[in-house]
């Protein structure tokens, strides 16, 4: 920066308003005219002493500043957006950041602002509103442009673009630099609309679009475009570039599924990152049907029914037996205000529908006959589910045991007395902890201590079992099963060997965790994907994935190696570490968008990472045609930063008087020669006595010259 220097200046400070001095000029100017028009001698003596008179009026002063230049300040807008990180946009635009900062370090009285652009949070890149927002605290007189590195795409309201180009920001040149070659073409697909859920056995339907940007597209042009599910068979289809597209979609299972559409690539393209786009949609069961059935009125049956009808997925059905067939106890059925059991409209022409069949303490007493138990059994074959909760009637002569329910049920009934009396707590067992039916229960003996009683309440009945064929997670501290799974052709089935559950409702001991087991239990009889006993999982979050395996077997002796493909089939090995019993979990980065495949052991897992903003993805050019306009309205130039080999061409920084044109190949920027004012100095030029003086020589001139 120059060193301070003194200046000079004639300044006025009038004695009177201005508009006072231009009256009297006036009548001076008149007096004159008329003297002129008489031929009156000594006008010019008169009129010299007018003009002293108004010179002096005006109060003339010479004025003496000590100033002080400032710097001019430029801004140096930089792109950090998402797709500015695409190929070599990165690198050549830190190439260019370093050589004009290093260059405007070698121009004294310059300051270059850096201003790092990045997504905007409603997405896309707003470059124009953080120029606007930098110039704030910069004053008009000191802004000496903005040079702005960007692949181009901007998007603030092509309004706001458009009178911007007509009126540039700052009133000064803004210079654009495209990290790229020239104009660029590109290819994207968008979704238009796409269910979040859909029902199990539905079709659902999803709208997209594909786009070409930057070229002139030929009339009715299609594109190949590939739909894959979970990594099925893909779905092929060719559509209109430009127009709406839909694709229909059957939901077969309840669970997540991730379905990827993709068009073909378009030829020398920006990228192919938009050429595909991924969905997920969560496959949900509508209004799951559980038919629940108490044998007779106990404790426990308003717990099973408070829990099912607390579901707004369920539709339940109950029906209790006050009475069974047998029973006469004289009162007519005039007086009766129950309904008759239907049986046959239930076990016969609706069994089909539904779901999950409870039996609360329900035994055989002739009310359904054998042919109706039997079609329960093939339904639960056929891919239905049976809860049983059982008491004493399950070790009794009517025992459901000793029907065909039997081939379909955990574990039956020990010969003899079965039923066992007394205070215990129920304990979890190790399959118990790693199966996410009884897993972390809260109040449950720890994992790593079985001997370490649990701190729920006790329960005071059990039944002894014999022929036990499914997976025990919880028993007696005597290692008798309480709660048994099995997985019976199709379908599943549940035995609670203890009526005594409804203690933890109460609160007795402190009560348990009754609402959480028994709505684990009946969700994993209907098969919700989150209870499966083995699964492999996959998701993605904040550019994470996220890998989770559940398992009941025990944990392996060495630690378990998933293989991960990315979207663009590179492959890598991953360790699970693992976190509680039955689970392993693992992360890595997932940086690309797509579907991320998973497979472990025979089984698979997808998780599917759309672009996180997609506006800023919708279309992913290096192009002038937005700013353009406004670079070489406001004086300044666009260029291009990629040279023939592909190395950083960075223009040259030259600094120009306000005003003055831009050259090819220069980033400009204005000289404004602001300055601060350190000290001033004010004399009169025409003090009060010389005017007098100067004002009376006049007249008596004039008087003389009128008197010969």
């Amino acid at each position: 920066m120059r060193e301070g220097f003194v200046a000079a200046g004639l300044r006025f400070a009038p004695l009177l308003p201005l508009w006072l001095l231009v009256v009297l000029a006036a009548l001076a100017g008149a007096a004159l005219l008329v003297g002129l028009a008489r031929r009156a001698r000594g006008l010019l003596w008169r009129a010299g002493c007018f003009a002293l008179l108004l010179a002096w009026l005006a109060g003339p002063m010479l004025v003496t500043e000590r100033r002080q230049p400032l710097p001019d300040i430029g801004l140096l807008l930089i792109d950090h957006s998402a797709s500015m990180r695409l190929g070599a946009r990165a690198a050549l635009a830190d190439t260019a950041e370093a050589q004009l900062h290093a260059a405007a370090a070698r121009h004294p009285g310059l300051i270059l602002r850096p201003v790092a652009v990045g997504d905007s949070p409603d997405g896309g890149t707003r470059l124009l509103a953080a120029l606007e927002a930098a110039l704030a605290d910069i004053p008009p007189a000191r802004f000496a442009g903005t040079i702005a590195i960007s692949d181009g795409m901007d998007h603030d309201a092509a309004a706001r673009i458009a009178a911007l180009a007509r009126h540039p920001p700052g009133g000064a040149p803004f210079s654009l630099l495209i990290p790229a070659a020239g104009e660029e073409t590109d290819r994207s697909l968008s979704i238009l609309s796409a269910p979040a859920y859909g029902i199990v056995g539905k079709s659902v339907t999803l709208r997209y679009v594909v786009h070409d940007w930057g070229r002139a597209l030929p009339a009715g042009e299609r594109v190949a475009i590939r739909i894959r599910r979970d990594g099925e068979l893909p779905v092929r289809q060719s559509v209109p570039i430009g127009a709406p597209a839909e694709i229909t979609l059957p939901i077969t299972r309840a669970g997540r599924a991730v379905v990827e559409i993709a068009a073909a690539p378009l030829a020398g393209e920006a990228s192919t990152l938009n050429d595909r786009a991924v969905v997920t949609i969560e496959g949900v069961r509508d209004r799951l049907r559980v038919l629940l059935v108490s044998g007779r009125p106990n404790p426990g049956e308003r717990a099973w029914r408070r829990l099912l009808k607390s579901d707004p997925a369920v539709d339940l059905v109950h029906f209790t037996i006050l009475r069974p067939p047998g029973t006469d106890d004289r009162t007519p059925l005039s007086a009766m205000s129950l309904i008759a059991f239907p049986v046959q409209d239930l076990f016969v022409r609706r069994i089909g529908s539904f779901d999950l069949i409870v039996l609360d303490r329900f035994a055989d007493h002739g009310l359904l006959p054998m042919p109706y138990l039997a079609n329960i059994a093939a339904r639960v074959r056929a891919g239905g589910a049976l809860l049983m909760s059982v008491g004493p009637e399950f070790a009794g002569p009517d025992s459901l045991a000793a029907t065909p329910l039997a081939s379909v049920l955990p574990a039956l009934p020990a010969p003899g007395d079965a039923v066992r009396i007394g205070a215990f707590r129920p304990l979890v067992t190790a399959l118990g902890q790693r199966h996410p039916v009884t897993a972390g229960l809260p109040g449950a003996n720890p994992a790593h201590a079985q001997d370490v009683p649990p701190r729920w309440g006790s329960w005071y009945r059990a039944i002894a079992t014999q022929d036990v064929v499914g997976k025990v997670l919880m028993r007696t501290p005597e290692g008798a099963p309480l709660l048994v799974l099995r997985h019976a052709g199709k379908g599943r089935s549940a035995l609670l060997l203890s009526d005594q559950i409804w203690l933890w409702a109460r609160g007795h001991q402190g009560g348990g965790p009754q609402a959480e087991l028994l709505r684990r239990v009946a969700h994993w009889l209907m098969r919700e994907p989150a209870l499966a006993g083995n699964a492999l999982d996959a998701t993605i979050a904040d550019g994470v994935l996220h890998i989770a395996r559940r398992s009941t077997a025990p944990a392996p002796a060495q630690p378990l190696r998933a293989r991960v493909t990315a979207p663009d089939g590179h492959e890598s090995a991953v360790v699970l570490q693992p976190t509680a019993p039955g689970r392993q979990e693992a992360r890595l980065p997932a940086p690309l968008p797509g579907v991320w495949q998973v497979a472990l052991d025979g089984q698979h897992a997808y998780a599917g990472e759309s672009p996180g903003d997609a506006l800023e993805f919708a279309d992913l050019r290096a192009t002038a045609t937005r700013l353009g306009g406004l670079a070489r309205g406001s004086g300044g130039a666009v260029d291009w930063l990629a040279g023939p080999d592909g190395h950083a061409v960075v223009p040259r920084l030259r600094r120009v008087v306000a005003g003055a044109p831009s050259a090819p190949g220069t980033a400009t920027l204005w000289r404004r020669g602001a300055y601060r004012v350190e000290g001033a100095r004010a004399e009169a030029l025409l003090p009060a006595w010389l005017a007098l003086l100067l004002g009376l020589a006049a007249l008596a001139m004039a008087w003389w010259r009128e008197g010969r």
